[in-house]
């Protein structure tokens, strides 16, 4: 198994969303309740990116992740979507660690 530091623990705030790239593969972090939650950054129904800007990837309430190109609402702690054209898909979830002070994922 690869892991790979993504980035510093510090940079990625209670409530904030983030995105990263290793080794061509596009991925987004999100932390909520103290912990980080990482997927693969493409859309179960089209297979595009999900942000509209960089970075932003949770909808107005920063309670859901939302694909900025039709709507789609995912859970942050599961990836299961759960309203728009996927409902019932998930994104491709990465397992997700914090130590030494930074967020590692494994591929």
């Amino acid at each position: 198994m690869d892991q790979q530091r993504l980035c510093d623990s510090q940079q990625l705030p209670e409530g904030a969303s983030r995105g990263a790239s290793i080794a061509g593969t596009s991925l987004l972090l999100v932390r909520r309740e103290g912990r980080v939650y990482a997927y693969r950054n493409r859309c179960p129904h089209r297979g595009i990116p999900l942000e509209w800007q960089p970075d932003q990837f949770l909808d107005d309430s920063a309670s859901l992740i939302q694909c900025a190109t039709h709507g789609a609402l995912f859970l942050i702690e599961s990836g299961e979507c759960v309203a728009g054209p996927c409902a019932g898909e998930s994104l491709a979830a990465l397992a997700c660690r914090e130590q030494d002070g930074g967020v590692w994922v494994t591929l």
